[in-house]
């Protein structure tokens, strides 16, 4: 046990103190507190700790909304005044940039966010059949732990997600593969609730029958998914509209599969498509690419705008989806889709493209340094950059400011994910 002032946050959402000559990271702590502190793992440059006491707390923490708060893994800043948290997340970006990049954005765009509760349209639930604890839990994972946090409801979930936990307890209990069934992914758009559970053993006519009467029951979906993503097929009811979300602004709607990838958050995404849009400030006419373009959250708004895009996305099934909304909202001629493994882009697999006015860059946690690094000489003049880590944005940016001669104009966060330490954020980089 010790005492200690909290001196910032880290990308984590912990408490960051010094002792003994190393760096403590301190659950549940905020900057400005004096704490009271177990340490739960020790190691020669860093420890880990809990905290058992706030001495002083801080003007920023407020009460968690969540009983399960603490225990769950879902969120890591309950504690903390949501426009606290924002400013939190902001400098976590900055600090990436100057120490990982060494550079500096010349402006700091006002945070894109909206609200911060009950904004989860998608969520995929962990599944564990244990006799000892009572029979099936269903929830998150606990923090740092691969056991799961058992949910009866959830305050960042859709209501309408939140509202199913109860009876989803009760349903995979009645099946004859409760032990089988370790993940229920959900997926809700205006009209359509998908569950797709992932089932590891052929289900039993009774287990047919219950899954029917519950979709019926409870006017959702009911998709099952033997293998990987791709292997989830509608169960019932087999006639049933998409999934579809739309971008009001553009006059878009996005059809989609409950396993695709799309932002978890629709109306923080709508936000970041508009700003986005802006910081391109395309005209018609120009040429655009969006690299991993996904099923066209960006393309289409582009395209709509009277650009020419070109969508390039490393998964097949994402391509297709992209093509067809393409088509579905009357922008066939206006958006082209390719399948290419971007982790692997050279200068001349970017070349291919042809000439490009202005490029939109949306990689994955891992970044998008094989792109940046393929920039050859006739790149485009300006690049908008969406980001789900701060750490790979910076080092991408690092290789754009001092390889190849752009200038990062501006950047800041898209508040994607309230409650959680999550960084989702934009940045603008001019030559």
């Amino acid at each position: 046990m010790s005492v200690a002032i909290i001196e910032s946050l880290d990308h984590e959402g912990r408490g960051v103190t010094h002792a003994d000559g190393k760096v403590v990271f301190i659950e549940g702590a905020l900057p400005g507190e004096t704490v009271v502190y177990d340490v739960t793992k020790s190691r020669p440059n860093y420890a880990q700790a809990s905290t058992r006491e706030v001495v002083k707390g801080s003007a920023q923490r407020v009460v968690p909304r969540c009983e399960y708060f603490g225990h769950c893994g879902g969120c890591s800043m309950q504690h903390l005044d949501a426009a606290a948290q924002t400013a939190a997340k902001q400098r976590v970006l900055e600090d990436a940039l100057r120490h990982i990049g060494g550079v500096r954005p010349e402006i700091i765009y006002p945070a894109v966010h909206g609200s911060t509760w009950g904004y989860r349209n998608r969520t995929r639930l962990t599944v564990r059949f244990v006799p000892q604890k009572g029979g099936v839990l269903i929830g998150f994972h606990e923090r740092r732990s691969s056991y799961v946090a058992d949910m009866r409801h959830c305050v960042v979930l859709a209501p309408a997600i939140s509202a199913l936990l109860p009876s989803l307890h009760e349903l995979v209990a009645r099946l004859s593969i409760p032990d089988r069934v370790p993940q229920i992914e959900v997926a809700i758009s205006e009209d359509v609730t998908v569950l797709v559970f992932r089932i590891l053993l052929p289900l039993s006519g009774g287990d047919e029958t219950l899954l029917r009467r519950y979709a019926d029951e409870r006017g959702v979906q009911i998709w099952l998914q033997a293998g990987g993503p791709d292997s989830a097929r509608r169960f019932h009811p087999v006639n049933a509209p998409d999934l579809c979300y739309t971008l009001p602004e553009f006059d878009l709607g996005l059809a989609f599969r409950p396993t695709d990838f799309t932002q978890v958050n629709v109306h923080t995404n709508r936000l970041l498509v508009r700003r986005a849009i802006g910081l391109l400030e395309l005209r018609a006419g120009e040429r655009i690419a969006d690299l991993f373009c996904g099923l066209g959250n960006f393309s289409l708004p582009m395209a709509r705008l009277g650009a020419s895009v070109v969508g390039v996305e490393g998964s097949a099934a994402l391509v297709r989806r992209a093509a067809e909304n393409a088509a579905a909202n009357g922008l066939a001629e206006r958006a082209a889709f390719y399948e290419a493994n971007l982790f692997e882009a050279t200068e001349d697999s970017l070349a291919a493209l042809g000439h490009l006015d202005k490029m939109l860059i949306d990689p994955p946690r891992e970044g998008a340094v094989a792109v940046v690094k393929a920039l050859g000489p006739e790149s485009p003049q300006r690049i908008v950059y969406v980001s789900c880590n701060p750490a790979t944005l910076a080092r991408d940016a690092a290789v754009l400011v001092h390889q190849k001669g752009y200038r990062l104009r501006g950047a800041g966060i898209a508040n994607m994910f309230p409650q959680t330490s999550h960084v989702e954020s934009i940045a603008l980089f001019e030559r």
